[in-house]
């Protein structure tokens, strides 16, 4: 194993100074010390966005000849904004005034164009990428999903409700665009909550929604018209994992129904298939998502598709292959509510290194260690609860998927979002770094007991580097330049507080709280 200068430090009277010295600092987005340690409080390390245009998000985007395009270009800055999109390739429109972009491109290709965004202070400009052809998820999908809060409660105003909220939290300045149902908007059968009867499928054998989702296609074209995109959810097998209607014999029907929805991403999720289906060998393992993908292919609309099968036959060597554009690495990481955090060092940190998920993750296909399980949860208990997540273990998380190229989808109450919790959704340095157009996943370069740096290449030839403590005190981690595969003078970053740190020659130090994370950007001088 590779060496790596670690001290730890575990001292009750430091740490305990250093995290009221950067409390005191660090409030009302306030950047704080280079690598002090902080209390495990809600210390809101992101800067607020300025006044001036910045133009965040995605920097590339993938669609197929013939399918309806739509995506808003994500800018902050002081309203009113105006949006420009120059050079679009013929078939493209943008709205000068939402900086929403559509329409449909019939010629494939690669279309470089440019963002233009100005409000009264100046404009901006930044390089986007439209890459016209068979592949679509060429950066990790950012967006919402119902689960871990609504789960089986689930309505069309939640969903709305949703949609409105990464509007109006500026969520949607910042990259996120998917707004994705999951279980329980179907049939029940034999259910007794009338809410969740009704006939599972017309005459035609099309599937249907539950009274709870009136009118799907009125649902997905008012996400829509904010400039967002719509997931649904369903199994292979002949109930989803609540006991819902799923696609088993119907997938064909499945898909066109939800085509004429107008849905945008499919959550395809294994649960009842064990019943009909084998799972003894590869082919067992594939076999359903061959299906749905092929079908998929043949749609006038572009759907993402997500494998959700918790990492059976290791997925992440084979779910590209099958049409997936993302797939499950592990079991739910909210199954159970107390487990949260130790379901996050173990899925996130241990499956990821022991299986090598670097090697397989990339554009058009990624490894997905399942949802951002910050702000408000459901218990599992009839209550919707702040997150079992400390401050620091909230951090960390969202800092590894960033480092893992892992899609950045909150499951959370999207409508209670605090200034702590929206702070770590919309640090656009951290984006950059999961949304990065080369598309390859970091992973980890040193270790030594629970102290562990790991590095992610860039497309501009700089590291994001990640110094996370896995201990149970405060400590002092150095990253060396001969672990990162550097030499040098280097520029030091610190990503969370966007405050540059200086130059530094052959090894970063830093003190680093228990279960945290100092996430950086190192670039030549």
């Amino acid at each position: 194993m590779k060496t790596l200068f670690l001290v730890l430090r575990i001292n009750v009277l430091i740490a305990l100074a250093l995290a009221a010295s950067c409390t005191g600092r660090e409030n009302n987005r306030k950047a704080g010390d280079n690598g002090a340690a902080f209390s495990d409080t809600k210390v809101i390390l992101t800067p607020a966005p300025g006044p001036e245009v910045r133009i965040n998000g995605t920097k590339i985007f993938g669609v197929r000849p013939g399918s309806p395009f739509l995506f808003k270009i994500a800018a902050t800055g002081e309203k009113p904004l105006k949006y420009e999109a120059l050079n679009l390739p013929a078939g493209l429109t943008c709205n000068a005034s939402s900086g929403m972009i559509s329409g449909i491109i019939e010629t494939p290709g690669v279309y470089s164009t440019v963002f233009r965004v100005s409000n009264a202070l100046g404009k901006k400009e930044r390089p986007f990428k439209i890459v016209c052809g068979d592949q679509l998820a060429l950066t990790p999908h950012m967006g919402w999903n119902s689960w871990y809060v609504w789960e089986n409660h689930v309505t069309d105003s939640i969903m709305r409700a949703a949609a409105d909220a990464m509007v109006s939290t500026g969520m949607i300045d910042h990259g996120y665009m998917y707004v994705n149902i999951d279980d329980c908007w179907s049939v029940k059968e034999n259910s007794k909550d009338p809410g969740l009867l009704g006939p599972p499928r017309d005459e035609r054998g099309m599937i249907n929604s539950n009274p709870r989702f009136p009118d799907m296609k009125a649902m997905t074209d008012y996400i829509h018209s904010l400039g967002l995109k719509a997931g649904i959810y369903t199994s292979p097998g002949p109930t989803t994992c609540a006991g819902f209607v799923a696609a088993w014999q119907h997938e064909e029907q499945d898909i066109s129904r939800y085509v004429e929805w107008g849905f945008d991403f499919l959550k395809y999720d294994w649960c009842s298939y064990s019943r009909v289906g084998r799972r003894d060998t590869l082919p067992d393992l594939q076999k359903p998502y061959i299906l749905i993908s092929e079908i998929l292919k043949r749609q006038k609309r572009d759907i993402v598709l997500n494998l959700c099968q918790y990492g059976m036959g290791e997925v992440w060597k084979w779910g590209k292959n099958v049409g997936g554009n993302s797939w499950r690495t592990a079991g739910d990481l909210g199954g159970s509510f107390e487990g949260i955090g130790t379901a996050l060092f173990r899925d996130g940190f241990d499956v990821f290194t022991d299986n090598e998920l670097f090697r397989y993750g990339g554009p058009g296909g990624w490894n997905d260690p399942d949802y951002l399980l910050i702000g408000y949860l459901s218990n599992w208990k009839g209550e919707t609860v702040p997150t079992p997540l400390t401050p620091n273990e909230q951090y960390t998380q969202v800092s590894l998927w960033a480092i893992q190229a892992a899609p950045l989808i909150l499951s959370g109450d999207i409508t209670r979002l605090d200034e702590f919790t929206l702070s770590l959704l919309t640090n656009d340095e951290i984006i950059e770094v999961d949304q990065d157009p080369l598309g390859k996943p970091g992973y980890r370069v040193a270790k030594i007991d629970s102290l562990e740096v790991w590095k992610r290449e860039l497309e501009d030839g700089s590291l994001a580097v990640g110094m996370f403590n896995r201990g149970e005190g405060t400590a002092n981690i150095t990253a060396l330049w001969s672990d990162l595969g550097i030499v040098g003078k280097h520029k030091v970053r610190d990503l969370w507080r966007q405050k540059d740190l200086g130059t530094f020659r052959e090894k970063f130090s830093a003190n680093v709280g228990r279960h945290g994370v100092m996430m950086l950007r190192i670039s030549a001088k």
